[in-house]
Order: C-alpha cells, then sequence, then structure tokens
C-alpha cells in the first residue's frame, strides 16, 4: 500500500505518513516490509503446519537443519508435548512424504493440511491499558 493510500486511509498528508512510518521504524515498532506471493502460483499445492517432537539429542541438530529448507515458511519453538510447529509449502503429496521422511530422522511429526485461510496477516492492534 503507497504512502498516499495510507493517507487517503488514515487523513493525513503523504508526508506525514512517511513522517510517522519513519519514527515506527526508528521506534522499532515496525520491523520491516513483505511482499505477499502466492505459494499457489510460486508453484506450491499443498500448504500444511507440521509439529515435531523432537528425540533426546536432537532438537539442536533440528535447529540448525531447519533453517536450510526452503519448503519451512514459518518454524517456531513452542511449549507442550511438540517443541516446534512449522509452517510449510510442498509441491504435491510425494513432496510431503520425502518432507516427513527427512523429518522423522529428528522427531515424532504430526502433520496438518491447511484446506484454507480464515485469519491471514491480522494486524496489530495496540493494547487498551484498563
Amino acid at each position: 500500500m503507497s504512502l498516499s493510500n495510507i493517507g487517503r486511509e488514515v487523513g493525513l498528508t503523504p508526508p506525514a505518513v512517511a513522517e510517522r512510518v519513519k519514527k515506527m521504524e526508528d521506534l522499532g515498532i515496525l520491523e520491516g516490509f513483505n511482499a505477499k506471493v502466492s505459494y499457489t502460483l510460486a508453484g506450491y499445492q499443498l500448504k500444511a503446519i507440521i509439529t515435531l517432537r523432537a528425540f533426546m539429542g536432537k532438537l539442536k541438530p533440528f535447529l540448525e537443519m531447519v533453517q536450510k529448507l526452503e519448503e519451512v515458511i514459518n518454524c517456531y519453538r513452542i511449549t507442550g508435548d511438540e517443541n516446534i510447529i512449522m509452517e510449510v509449502v510442498l509441491k504435491d503429496q510425494a513432496h510431503l512424504e520425502r518432507f516427513i521422511d527427512e523429518l522423522i530422522r529428528y522427531g515424532e511429526t504430526r502433520t496438518h493440511i491447511i484446506l484454507s485461510d480464515v485469519v491471514s496477516d491480522a494486524p496489530i492492534r495496540k493494547l487498551k491499558q484498563h
């Protein structure tokens, strides 16, 4: 979205929007800007959430290896029974099978195919003070 479009939405001039964006960048509120790429138009047919419960001694090697996997678009360490939750994109079911075969060297996996987005890239709103 352009600064002009943002300005029209919030009732400010483009220079005023630019000044506020710069200030939020300086404060670390805005961490960067990204293009949203269609995974299907990029050649991927499946999007999935995969959790991993790492085997003893395999979490650290997994954390080093996962950063190199082109299929992984988000990966988080989590609390609970599993250690890791990942969002991945895959070309097809055969690709999914090969990907899981690679992961199971590090732990037990659980896979959830994403059927559709319900909430995606929701804005982060300022917390209200009580």
